[in-house]
């Protein structure tokens, strides 16, 4: 930062009439990048500061002055105090420039302002390598730009056919690839990515991709997969920020946001199909963990990430114009807010001038000048400028004389003002006539040298003059007090009861001074209305009820009473009707009381109707429990309905029910209206499934409350006895369990709430598996070998048949191992360790094939050897 030396000004004391100040910036160079290949050829930076003097402008780049008076350069040129740069050179005129504005009173810097060259390198021109994909898989291309700062699109096959993303595909402005969810057979094309530059207004785009989809005979189905995330995110308060999320499936993904432990922003918007979360005007509450889920019937995936929200620094509290006398004190402070909070530095006409507040002991005429605060962190800097005045001068009355005329109201006070202009600050006197007065009872001389006189009375009538002198000089003022006759109400309003509809007058008149001009000042609850004596309601409502007050005013003094006026009304309706729960033939309601006005709420009465009656207007009184419901119930349970019927209910009071079209709520209740999307099954074993569903959303008070799985065998069961099993809402999969092997099933998923089923979905078919046969496991637990044996490297096992030599062997450095078990006849499995030093002895199990049974050999075993442990049969389904 250029610091300016300017000689201070050393005038002794301001005139009042001076009319000179200090530079005041109205307009600041601002951020420019220049494409370097623009046709205009030049860049101007604006500067405009008022002053009296005019201010001298100047210029600095990089903390450097341009000094165009005695260095003329070919470049720079100044027009009016803007600072024009012709063919501009990278190499010298990038930087910081800032502006410099000074006269008599004081110099000003403005906020730097960086100037860059702005350019779009070119694609590479090597060719692209094609990219090959199973059709319904997912694909991602790659755009490697050669810039940042850019917005991206995509070209498929020629310029100017720009792909539009949808649910398929997706584009990101993070990284310029393009991500196509599940590739299809008319994809095959050429892509290219094109890059074009808002701030210098130029595109490129890159060789072309070859995208080759391989037909499948039949397309495979992929779980949902995430592959843009949105980074750690840093965003500015009052900023819009955008979060990217894609994912690669088949089906194709649907996308849900969400924040961690609170709701979304209110000002929150879902674009791209889910794929762009933008939150418009971020607050700092706003901070906090944002997740991106996607889902299929296949499978769901989920990535979470930290959005922090900081703020560049704003003022809470800056330095304005202010003048000060001579050898007082003074402290100039200035307060930001922002994320991280800003650190506060110091200019006085130029120089650095200290950090946080400024304090004077005793202003000097050299403290006078031009002070700027500045506040910064890492999001950006501000600027606030004052100029500071210290100023030395006898006291004058020229321009705030005592009044001439002063008016004082008998037994009230009065307060005369003596505002002299001086510095530093005079002593105060005053006289009434050649009376000297001083500080008592009635009288007080204020630090500011008013005079204040309290319980006035005729004898206070004459001339008072306020007499002021300092170092400098002295001066005084006179006016003339005169008392007049107090204000008085004399017929006051009185509290008034009023019925809806009424006409009510309520009074007021007072005495006053006849020199006097009086008028009359009608309010209610702080509310004015009308200026006149007695003041007439007609027609009066529950809404004019309140506190009235006559207010009866002079320009000496005034007077007031009050009076308050009730108004008895027609109750309010209930409000807020809700339900509560919904069981299979009841339902509870809950409502907020209505404003009574000042009459009985004496009972509340429910009234339903069902969806199918043929008048709107057939209301019925319904059951309630409990049955009598009195003025103060705020809720009620509706009871003897019929299950899975759509129910509207009104609520009113009695003995109001001629105006029920005035004091009801409505609340309708109803099944879900939509059936779960993409239900999807596979084979868990040869009797069990599981089941997925893209869950319903419904409004309420018609909320889902849970889903219904029904399913059965297709050829060979009735639709009527299928099974069933109830999930709670927040679930969106199940296992189907005691399924029949190798058979042929419908699946059939419904949302319901208190009020009914919803529809079902489309039936979803699935084969249970075939049984596998039934295995043998083995698990071999080692024995640990003495000093003199060898280290057991692995196992050696011959399945035989019982009475036969020779069988099957294998050789495992496992500790366990399956065999298929045998359907007849007893066989043999023998096990010895191998080791370095040879074969263990042998441990034997005999398995029974028909019973599935098995039992250890009558072999001891040595410490060498190895325990076996037959766990049976297992029939894997898997």
């Amino acid at each position: 930062m250029p610091s300016i030396h300017l000689t201070p000004l050393s005038l002794k004391c301001y005139k009042q009439e001076a009319t000179g100040f200090g530079p005041i910036f109205e307009e600041e160079p601002l951020d420019t990048v220049y494409a370097e290949d623009s046709p205009e050829n030049k860049i101007s930076m604006n500067c405009r500061a008022r002053a009296n003097p005019p201010a001298i402008i100047k210029w600095w780049l990089n903390n450097w002055e341009i000094k165009l008076m005695e260095q003329p350069d070919v470049h720079f040129s100044l027009v009016g105090g803007n600072l024009v740069i012709t063919n501009p050179d990278k190499g010298k005129h990038a930087g910081k420039y800032v502006c410099v504005a000074k006269n008599v009173y004081g110099t000003v810097i403005s906020k730097e302002a960086t100037v860059k060259f702005g350019y779009l390198n070119q694609f590479p021109t090597d060719e692209r390598e094609p990219v090959h994909v199973k059709e319904g898989q997912g694909a991602v291309l790659l755009c490697s730009p050669p810039s940042r700062e850019v917005l991206f699109r995509w070209i498929y096959n020629d310029f100017p056919n720009f792909i539009i993303p949808d649910q398929r595909r997706f584009v990101s402005q993070t990284t310029g690839n393009m991500y196509i969810a599940k590739v299809e057979a008319s994809d095959v094309g050429n892509y290219s990515c094109f890059v074009s530059s808002p701030t210098i207004g130029k595109s490129v785009f890159s060789m072309p991709i070859p995208l080759i989809p391989q037909i499948e005979k039949e397309v495979k189905r992929y779980p949902a997969d995430i592959r843009v995330k949105f980074p750690k995110t840093y965003a500015l308060v009052h900023q819009n920020i955008t979060l990217e999320c894609f994912a690669l499936g088949n089906p194709l993904p649907h996308i849900r946001w969400r924040k961690l432990d609170a709701d979304l922003p209110p000002n929150y918007e879902v674009s791209m199909n889910g794929a762009l979360l933008h939150l418009i005007n971020v607050q700092y509450e706003d901070e906090g963990s944002y997740e991106c889920e996607t889902l299929n019937v296949k499978g769901m995936d989920w990535y979470r990430q930290w959005l922090y929200v900081e703020g560049a620094p704003e003022w809470a509290e800056h330095i304005n114009d202010t003048e000060k006398d001579v050898g007082s004190e003074l402290t100039l402070r200035c307060v930001a807010v922002g994320k991280p909070l800003p650190w506060i530095r110091w200019l006085k006409d130029g120089y650095s001038y200290g950090k946080g507040e400024l304090k004077f002991s005793s202003l000097t005429f050299e403290d006078s000048g031009m002070y700027q605060c500045i506040a910064e962190n890492e999001w950006g800097t501000i600027y606030a400028s004052a100029e500071l005045r210290v100023v030395s001068c006898a006291p004058t009355f020229i321009y705030n004389p005592v009044k001439k005329v002063l008016l004082g109201a008998e037994n009230g006070r009065v307060v005369i003002e003596c505002k002299p202009r001086a510095a530093p600050k005079p002593k105060f006197i005053w006289k009434r006539g050649s009376e000297l007065l001083t500080n008592s009872s009635r009288m007080l001389i204020w630090d500011d040298g008013s005079l204040e006189i309290l319980n006035l009375s005729k004898s206070d009538e004459g001339s008072y003059t306020c007499y002021a002198e300092n170092d400098r000089g002295k001066s005084n003022s006179t006016g003339t007090l005169t008392i007049t006759e107090a204000t008085k109400i004399t017929v006051a309003p009185s509290d008034t009861g009023a019925v809806v509809g009424d006409t009510t007058i309520l009074q007021c008149s007072a005495s006053f001074d006849p020199s006097l001009d009086i008028t009359f000042i009608w309010t209610v609850d702080s509310y004015g209305l009308e200026n006149s004596g007695d003041l007439l309601i007609k027609n009066i409502q529950v809404r004019h009820a309140g506190r009235y007050s006559c207010t009866a005013q002079t320009i000496v003094d005034n007077a007031t009473a009050e009076a308050d006026v009730s108004v008895k009304g027609l109750p309010g309706p209930p409000g807020g009707v809700r339900v509560r729960e919904i069981g299979d033939m009841s339902v509870k309601l809950q409502w907020s009381l209505g404003t009574d006005h000042g009459s009985s709420l004496i009972q509340h009465v429910v009234q339903t109707r069902d969806f199918y009656a043929l008048d709107p207007e057939d209301w019925k009184t319904a059951s309630t429990s409990p049955v009598f419901l009195d003025g103060s119930t705020e809720s009620s349970t509706v009871v003897d309905l019929y299950p899975w019927m759509h129910y509207y209910f009104i609520l009113f009071l009695e003995p109001y029910i001629n105006l029920k079209h005035l004091l009801t709520r409505v609340i309708s209740l109803s099944a879900p209206t939509e059936a779960p999307l993409d239900v999807y099954a596979r084979q868990v074993t040869s009797t069990e499934a599981l089941v997925w569903w893209l869950p319903v959303y419904q409004a309420p008070p018609n909320w889902v409350d849970g889903y219904q799985i029904r399913y059965w065998r297709k050829y060979d069961d009735n639709e009527a006895a299928a099974s069933r099993v109830i999930v709670h809402r927040t679930m969106n999969q199940t296992r189907l369990e005691n399924m029949r092997p190798d058979s042929h099933y419908l699946i059939e998923v419904r949302a319901f709430n208190g009020a009914g089923l919803g529809p079902p979905s489309e039936h979803c078919e699935m084969f249970t598996r075939r049984p596998r046969k039934r295995l043998l496991y083995i698990t071999l637990i080692q024995i640990l070998h003495l000093k003199q044996e060898s280290y057991v490297e692995g196992y050696k096992i011959l399945f035989r048949k019982e009475g036969e030599r020779y069988g099957k062997l294998y050789t495992t450095g496992r500790h366990y191992i399956d065999f298929p078990m045998p359907e007849t006849g007893d066989y043999v499995i023998e096990v010895r360790a191998r080791c370095e030093g040879g074969d263990g002895p042998i441990s034997q199990i005999r398995v029974q094939g028909a019973y599935g049974k098995a039992s250890l050999g009558p072999e001891s075993l040595s410490v060498a050897a190895v325990l076996v442990l037959a766990l049976g049969w297992m029939n894997l389904g898997l």
